[in-house]
């Protein structure tokens, strides 16, 4: 699935919880530690889903990934690339290390307005 495609899909671009991380939805979805709200807590169970962007620089370039799970599974639903300019900005931003990020910020207005949301 591509950024246009996602654009399109109305139901998938409101599903997007913008404030999620990654670490919030391992523990969400496999109870592993504090979540940012009781009601997180009042709402775990294997139907829960969640839809949520991270951004992985494990490889380079740094891949900004849409996911979406529910229970223990996880599917990624499209890779994408950040103009040359924000990944710069980003990777710089976090010092280079390796990992797996929640967007935020710059990343996450110049994913908003491409998506239009």
């Amino acid at each position: 699935m591509n950024l246009h495609e996602i654009k399109n899909n109305f139901d998938l671009v409101n599903s997007v919880d913008w404030e999620m991380t990654p670490e919030e939805a391992i523990a969400l979805h496999l109870e592993w530690g504090p979540l940012r709200s009781q009601i997180y807590y009042n709402s775990r169970d294997n139907d829960n889903e969640t839809v949520y962007f991270v951004i992985n620089t494990w490889n380079n370039p740094p891949i900004l990934t849409l996911v979406r799970r529910k229970g223990f599974d996880s599917e990624e639903l499209g890779d994408f690339r950040l103009p040359k300019k924000l990944e710069a900005e980003f990777l710089a931003g976090i010092g280079q290390y390796k990992g797996v990020y929640a967007v935020e910020g710059k990343v996450r207005d110049w994913l908003k307005k491409t998506l239009e949301v």
